[in-house]
């Protein structure tokens, strides 16, 4: 474990912690997409439950461009993956009509 700093994983860090902050406390849900607005039940819910996505995936981000950790690049993206997809089929079967 290394302190490196990679740029691009810090600025794509930052544009998460945005849509975080518009998504869950703006409650800005048109951001999202693949959401029919007409169709989900509970709008707060479905913005407090994406803001807390978005928010853990740019801190993971956020670590992950300020430390180095060996064979990072391989875990980064299918670690964030499989969480918005675990996100994706809750909000699908829990606010979903």
């Amino acid at each position: 474990m290394a302190f490196d700093v990679d740029v691009n994983l810090i600025v794509i860090s930052f544009l998460f912690f945005f849509c975080a902050y518009f998504v869950g406390i703006r409650k800005q849900t048109w951001v999202l997409s693949g959401f029919n607005q007409a169709r989900v039940r509970d709008k707060d819910r479905l913005a407090k439950i994406a803001g807390f996505f978005l928010l853990n995936s740019g801190l993971f981000m956020l670590l992950n461009g300020l430390i180095h950790i060996p064979y990072q690049d391989s875990f980064l993206a299918p670690v964030i993956l499989a969480y918005g997809v675990g996100t994706i089929l809750y909000v699908n079967k829990k606010l979903v009509e």
